[in-house]
């Protein structure tokens, strides 16, 4: 496959639960891709990816979590405590993938591939914190890098535009 016809379908993922799953279930779908932690001043955005999931998954629309505990440990639990407080604290209902790492030399394929995709600042690569979100097309194409400040209700418009009418 040469590199530009990469798309996140070619990647899989654990879940919490442990089930291995393909990212081409999602094939035509608008993605939202964040690396998630349950101790972070940014946690609360969960209540809005939440939100904007259940708002727009009718229409093609999912959020993925992925959790990382690469910034200041703020993700030290395991995948059933994870999930326990993303759905007691968030009613947390978007797939939730098991713990990986987002940089570095044991970075997650898929991560490696979006930082490559959407450079961050200055064309660095390199995920700077929790919750920062990559935004994919229904052809599975990496068209917008969010930092972890962008709310997830700040990107309805972006993800209304992208699921069309």
């Amino acid at each position: 496959m040469r590199e530009t016809d990469e798309t996140v379908y070619s990647f899989q993922a654990r879940l919490l639960d442990g089930r291995e799953i393909f990212l081409e279930e999602f094939r035509g779908q608008v993605l939202l891709i964040v690396n998630t932690a349950s101790q972070c001043g940014f946690t609360p955005q969960y209540a809005g990816l939440e939100q904007l999931y259940r708002h727009y998954k009718e229409r093609g629309f999912a959020v993925l979590g992925f959790p990382c505990n690469q910034f200041g440990r703020q993700e030290p639990g395991a995948g059933a405590e994870i999930a326990s407080f993303c759905e007691r604290n968030y009613g947390v209902s978007f797939p939730l993938f098991a713990k990986i790492e987002v940089n570095g030399p044991d970075a997650d394929p898929l991560y490696q591939f979006l930082k490559k995709a959407k450079p961050g600042i200055l064309g660095s690569e390199k995920i700077k914190w929790n919750f920062t979100k990559f935004l994919i097309d229904r052809q599975g194409k990496v068209v917008r890098r969010f930092a972890p400040s962008a709310k997830p209700e700040g990107l309805a418009a972006v993800v209304d535009r992208l699921l069309g009418s």
